[in-house]
């Protein structure tokens, strides 16, 4: 079984009577014109590989099927509203994913699609998929610098090189640390704001590790080595129960653009 996924950017203007449909896909079609209001719908399906064409789909009838059916979904919503002047909230914009995925479930032929993924700007994103269709799941990356150093008391000098390599400096290194943040929440049951979900990671994890020595400024490292792997449990400690109704899903903390690490904490899967 393979897992196909595709982007398919648009652009909305609600000042326009109708969108410039455009000729560039890789930026956005409908293109927009001026100031326009850019989104981007994730497709994820599942299915077999065809043999006569080794397509699961064919990534042009994704693009054809979101534009023709998906899209309509956003536009209709954010034209009415715009014209109303009424506030396009979360539960809207959850309830917009869903009637998406309604206008694209048959689309695909005998793949199944499994997550769409709406990407409001480059480091926030909601999503909801097959596993559990009434759940949002809304993630958001936050930023913090720290330096650490990987070491282990229980092992000889030699033995700190040959496992840390330079990461065992004995004066420590930096890193611009990267933290994705995904909690969820019932579609028709959520009271979610994002800067009381900003202000939560701020306060009880950004604060914490910021321009910190890990090792030396948080408690948590004086004992525990402060890998990627460790820190995204430390980052899941402090933020597990703290979301009112929402629950946290997934934290996923970047060490490097090269390296990240997800921890699900009990819920343990994808």
């Amino acid at each position: 079984m393979h897992k196909l996924a595709r982007q398919v950017r648009f652009s909305i203007n609600p000042f326009l009577a109708e969108n410039n449909e455009g000729f560039n896909s890789y930026a956005s079609k409908p293109a927009g014109e001026g100031f326009s209001i850019f989104l981007e719908l994730s497709v994820e399906v599942i299915g077999k590989v065809e043999p006569a064409t080794g397509f699961v789909v064919n990534v042009t009838d994704i693009d054809k099927n979101v534009r023709e059916f998906a899209v309509q979904v956003f536009d209709e919503r954010i034209r009415q509203d715009f014209y109303r002047g009424q506030h396009i909230g979360f539960s809207v914009l959850a309830e917009l994913l869903k009637s998406a995925w309604k206008k694209l479930d048959d689309k695909f032929g005998t793949a199944q699609l499994s997550k769409l993924s709406l990407k409001l700007n480059p480091f926030r994103k909601m999503a909801i998929d097959l596993k559990d269709f009434e759940m949002v799941y809304f993630s958001e990356k936050f930023e913090f610098a720290a330096m650490h150093k990987l070491w282990n008391d229980d092992f000889s000098e030699k033995q700190n090189f040959e496992v840390f390599g330079k990461c065992a400096n004995p004066a420590g290194h930096g890193h611009n640390y990267i933290v994705e943040v995904t909690i969820k929440t019932p579609i028709s049951k959520n009271d979610f704001h994002i800067c009381d979900f900003e202000k939560i990671v701020d306060n009880e994890l950004i604060k914490l590790v910021d321009h910190k020595n890990l090792n030396a400024d948080v408690n948590h490292f004086c004992k525990t080595i402060p890998t990627v792997e460790n820190i995204v449990v430390f980052a899941w400690s402090k933020l597990s129960g703290k979301f009112g109704k929402a629950a946290l899903h997934c934290v996923t903390v970047w060490e490097t653009d090269k390296t990240y690490c997800s921890y699900y904490g009990s819920d343990n899967s994808e």
